[in-house]
């Protein structure tokens, strides 16, 4: 029987034979939108470190586009200035109890607050994989712990280290990446574990490459869930050395460890798909008619010369302030002709529509409506950001399940484990700590658009009748206590710049006190005048 490195090693090469077509669909996307993204493991595509690797890029449309889609992504999803999720009990019952609802909140706090230190790289880290996902459909991001203390480490896995394997529901479970380390490095990750022969490699040549691959993948042998070591976790991890065939550690994860994301994905397919590769054809076309136009400006500025063979081309100088004696007649028609050149009005109009397709498919053009159109009614905006909603959706929306989602279960898991996550309520404990994730993104607030697009147009239409009719009751059926908060959530207005239901109830009070007053004063006059006539007729019946 094979021993598990041996096992590792012998599913690790079939699949990475299984997904060559993949990588050429991948490196043509590369080398024309995303030139420092290669595969290194890819014979027929490595290239030395620090080589130029943008020869097939004559326009940087597709280029740029991609670099705003990953901005899109990241300001949609995750932005670095606000909370974009929270968290609460799949217990309706007990996200009543203010422990519960507090202890969410201190979670929240310290998952924000450990996922944008410094060490933790998650900003830089979270860039790539949706830069991935606009170039090759998937993107892929491993959370750990920090290794010299608490803390969270992100890492984005590039596809060219990166193989990953659905289970029969379609939830990818199972990874295997394959990466190198010199020699050096490998003895300071391994220490004695490292196989002699490395070891004695790397006193002669400590930067001598050495390949290894990890596995994560469901324990289906061996899991007792009551033990405390690895054999009790969910999930079995194993490094081995390709060269000498050696399992160097043996280790497990509660919850599993790489975030994969899938931009879309086709039936019978395990890799996603990507806009680069919808507008490959048009990335390719606007690329040639560049070398085209290229070619044609520079005969139109450099005009090839036609002219008449009667020898004095011979000496033709085309120098500034040279003089060509014969270039004309002697009644000075011209024996000397510029070659006609294309059309460059045309050539460019092509390109602006091949342009105009790529910034579409990267979604740039949805963020030009404010800029474009700065004069537009709250009303319009509104509109705007419920197309956008609607467009986003069903593709941008399912990073939210699929990779958001089980990005802040392992980070949960990796806090717990250091001690960092505040003791649980007893009554969210009792029921097992279940929790949902809701999404307070901008993505998520365009999808609510809807709401306060149906209300601007319904409160509309009241104002006008309410006009038309002199009945300002029209008012009446909008609870404007509730409709002010909600609005102000759905656009993004930050918590603490509003307050709060109790101090919104003082403000009444005072401002009721003050109109009583003022009515009180305003009436004195006139119930002085009355007493004093009151008093007046009395003395008179006396």
């Amino acid at each position: 029987m094979e021993d598990t490195a041996q096992r590792i090693l012998r599913e690790f090469g079939l699949i990475q034979g299984t997904r060559g077509v993949w990588e050429s669909h991948w490196q043509e996307v590369a080398e024309r939108i995303w030139p420092g993204m290669s595969w290194k493991f890819n014979p027929y595509w490595y290239t030395t470190p620090g080589a130029k690797k943008n020869v097939f890029v004559y326009d940087s449309t597709a280029t740029l586009a991609l670099a705003r889609f990953g901005s899109i992504l990241d300001s949609l999803l995750t932005p670095r200035n606000q909370t974009w999720h929270t968290l609460k009990a799949t217990d309706g019952l007990l996200n009543k109890k203010r422990d519960v609802r507090l202890w969410f909140d201190e979670v929240t706090k310290v998952l924000f607050h450990q996922r944008y230190q410094t060490t933790a790289n998650f900003a830089s880290q979270n860039q790539m994989v949706y830069k991935s996902l606009g170039a090759f459909g998937s993107g892929a991001m491993f959370i750990d712990g920090l290794s010299t203390g608490k803390g969270l480490r992100y890492r984005n896995v590039g596809l060219g280290e990166i193989y990953f394997v659905e289970n029969h529901q379609g939830i990818v479970d199972k990874c295997f990446r394959y990466f190198e380390l010199t020699a050096r490095q490998a003895i300071q990750k391994w220490g004695q574990k490292i196989p002699d022969e490395i070891r004695s490699i790397g006193a002669v040549n400590p930067e001598q490459i050495f390949h290894f691959v990890h596995l994560v993948e469901p324990r289906e042998e061996g899991f007792d869930p009551g033990r405390k070591d690895h054999k009790g976790m969910k999930y079995a991890s194993y490094y081995v050395v390709r060269e000498g065939s050696k399992l160097l550690e043996e280790g497990g994860y509660h919850v599993f460890p790489y975030a994969i994301s899938r931009y879309d994905q086709y039936p019978g397919e395990v890799y996603g798909r990507s806009p680069a590769m919808d507008l490959l054809p048009a990335i390719k076309t606007l690329n040639e008619e560049k070398k085209t136009m290229l070619k044609q400006g520079h005969r139109v500025v450099d005009p090839v010369l036609l002219a008449h063979d009667d020898g004095v081309v011979d000496s033709f100088s085309l120098k500034p302030g040279a003089i060509n004696a014969g270039g004309v007649t002697a009644d000075g028609r011209p024996l000397v002709h510029a070659l006609p050149t294309g059309n460059l009005a045309v050539g460019k109009e092509l390109m602006d529509d091949e342009r105009t397709l790529i910034n579409d498919g990267f979604l740039v053009s949805l963020f030009q409506i404010l800029t474009e159109s700065p004069q537009m009614t709250a009303t319009e905006v509104l509109e705007r950001a419920k197309e956008k909603g609607i467009l986003l959706a069903p593709t941008i929306g399912r990073q939210q399940s699929e990779y958001l989602g089980p990005s802040i279960e392992r980070e949960i898991d990796v806090l717990s484990q250091q001690g960092q996550i505040p003791p649980m309520p007893m009554a969210l404990k009792e029921a097992m700590g279940e929790f949902q994730i809701v999404y307070d993104s901008p993505l998520t607030r365009s999808q609510k658009a809807e709401e306060a697009s149906g209300l601007q147009r319904t409160l509309e239409t009241a104002l006008n009748a309410a006009n038309v009719m002199q009945d300002p009751s029209m008012l009446f059926y909008f609870n404007f206590d509730t409709i002010i908060p909600a609005i102000a959530e759905i656009q993004g207005v930050p918590f603490h710049w509003m307050n709060s239901p109790e101090v919104v109830q003082a403000k009444k009070q005072q401002q009721a006190q003050q109109n009583q007053m003022r009515q009180q004063v305003e009436a004195a006059p006139g119930a002085a005048a009355i007493m004093n006539a009151q008093s007046k007729a009395q003395k008179a019946m006396k």
